[in-house]
């Protein structure tokens, strides 16, 4: 079944949501594994870039749990901008594009669009910052670290375990929406030169046509993720292409 949705910002760009069953995420991860083995060098490069920027946000806010938790955080709601030429290599293959293209730096299609998309999500990770700081001095009565536990502080300095249960779950609240108005947004932005309004509108859209095979999906993503951090960022070389790789197979499922 299929609901129409009209996207374009002339009314020219016209798309189908579609359901799908609720393991059909197992299906774009198995995709995204084959195009991670198709593309290697290329992909593995960008999973590096990523890894290390995730490498170096750590751990410059390794002295306190607050600061470190902000950090993950932060560095998880921007991940859907850092699949861009992931998705890009993707969509490249499945038009079978030259194969001497593959080992270069894709081309970035639509930067205004996903500028702005990556500004939205950015502008969400600061809100979110300054609310769960709010959150902490007004209702769970906990200080944020001054600046020198900031620079000199200690990762012991950890927050009681009801203050780190409200700052999770408030920060799983936002992982939540940020997942809605993304799920499709990068690859529709890539594919069918949307504007960021229309992307996030269309991902909502997917979300909510989907609800089952959305949740295996974000439980997917999140227990391939924690891999990638359990192993010190290590995994997230291989973690990174993989879902991004995957993202751009949900959206050929998911968008007509």
């Amino acid at each position: 079944m299929a609901t129409s949705i009209s996207l374009g910002r002339q009314q020219l760009l016209h798309a189908e949501v579609r359901r799908v069953s609720p393991l059909q995420s197992i299906e774009w991860l198995r995709r995204g594994w084959d195009d991670l083995r198709h593309f290697r060098s290329a992909s593995l490069s960008q999973g590096a870039m990523i890894a290390i920027l995730g490498a170096v946000l750590l751990i410059l806010f390794s002295t306190h749990a607050y600061l470190f938790a902000a950090a993950v955080t932060g560095y998880l709601l921007v991940g859907p901008i850092m699949t861009t030429e992931l998705c890009e290599l993707s969509r490249r293959r499945e038009m079978q594009q030259p194969a001497a293209d593959e080992s270069q730096q894709p081309p970035i299609r639509d930067s205004r669009s996903l500028f702005r998309f990556g500004a939205i999500l950015g502008l969400l990770a600061l809100i979110w910052f300054i609310a769960s700081a709010t959150m902490l001095q007004t209702v769970l009565h906990a200080s944020t670290p001054s600046l020198g536990v900031a620079l000199w502080g200690s990762f012991t300095d950890a927050l009681s375990r009801p203050e780190l249960l409200g700052y999770v779950v408030s920060g799983a609240v936002l992982a939540a929406v940020v997942f809605t108005l993304s799920v499709v947004a990068v690859p529709l932005i890539i594919d069918r030169h949307a504007s960021a309004t229309d992307a996030m509108w269309t991902s909502i859209r997917v979300t909510f046509a989907n609800i089952p095979a959305m949740l295996v999906w974000a439980g997917l993503i999140v227990a391939v993720t924690a891999l990638g951090f359990v192993t010190l960022l290590i995994g997230m070389v291989v973690v990174a292409p993989l879902l991004g790789h995957a993202t751009w197979h949900a959206y050929r499922d998911l968008v007509r």
